[in-house]
């Protein structure tokens, strides 16, 4: 039997409890990966890794990745359990809409703290055991799940937006720091997917347009050019490509996974 491409590196997810967090987990679970699942509930936490199999090592920590000292303490004890930190990905995320000029300070600042600066606590946390492992000779690879509106603008999603182009902007400028220190880091751009925020971004259409939900599903598969909705597995492939060995040469990079809504 060939040894898994992931055999003996140490994975960190947040947002890992469900959605598109979960299917990168199961990924990279399947890849041969040791597990930190990062999350604010440790009991959905925990449901996800008795679906990993009694062969994966996972460690879990309940922790809301804007806050620095818990991500601090989580990112300690994620070491202490499992090693150091070879692979990073920041997916943790919210998404919320509304017009500009209804967009408050605190919405705004929501969306930065959890999507922004979580990816930046998180990393910097990260990577002090990913720089030692790095120089020890175990590459490292910091994956950023961004999305399609860290390329291109939104309507109602100014907020959201924003904080994403700083993330894709951060992950260029971290690449090359980085560049000469056996640690890459790329962004994986979704378009819209099957999970939670588009499930609470067809009910807010329903709400405010009075679209039947399937017509309001329809609108969204709209933008992709396939007509549908992208898959979390999708997305989860799309970050174990950067992961496993032979991708290092794939640095600083904004990868849409969009069906090819980007491309016209």
């Amino acid at each position: 039997m060939s040894t898994p491409p992931l055999h003996a590196r140490h994975a960190v997810v947040t947002g890992a409890a469900r959605g598109i967090g979960a299917a990168i987990a199961q990924q990279l679970a399947q890849a041969g990966a040791s597990l930190t699942l990062i999350g604010r509930n440790a009991d959905s936490l925990q449901a996800l890794a008795h679906t990993l199999g009694p062969d994966v090592r996972v460690h879990i920590e309940a922790a809301d990745v804007s806050d620095p000292l818990a991500i601090e303490r989580a990112m300690a004890a994620s070491v202490h359990a499992l090693g150091p930190v070879n692979i990073l990905v920041n997916n943790a995320g919210q998404a919320a809409s509304l017009p500009f000029a209804k967009t408050d300070w605190a919405l705004w600042q929501q969306m930065l703290n959890v999507n922004l600066t979580g990816t930046f606590l998180c990393t910097q946390a990260a990577l002090p055991s990913m720089l030692q492992a790095a120089a020890d000779g175990t590459p490292g690879r910091i994956v950023n799940v961004a999305s399609t509106a860290g390329l291109q603008g939104y309507a109602y999603v100014s907020a959201y937006s924003a904080a994403k182009h700083g993330v894709i902007g951060l992950t260029r400028s971290l690449a090359l720091e980085l560049a000469r220190k056996g640690i890459t880091v790329n962004a994986i751009c979704p378009g819209y997917t099957e999970t939670d925020i588009v499930a609470e971004a067809i009910a807010n259409i329903v709400h405010k347009t009075g679209k039947t939900p399937e017509q309001a599903r329809a609108a969204l598969a709209e933008r992709n050019p396939q007509q549908r909705l992208v898959q979390p597995e999708e997305v989860a492939h799309a970050v174990l490509s950067v992961c496993v060995p032979g991708s290092s040469a794939i640095n600083g990079q904004a990868i849409a996974v969009d069906g090819g809504e980007l491309a016209g």
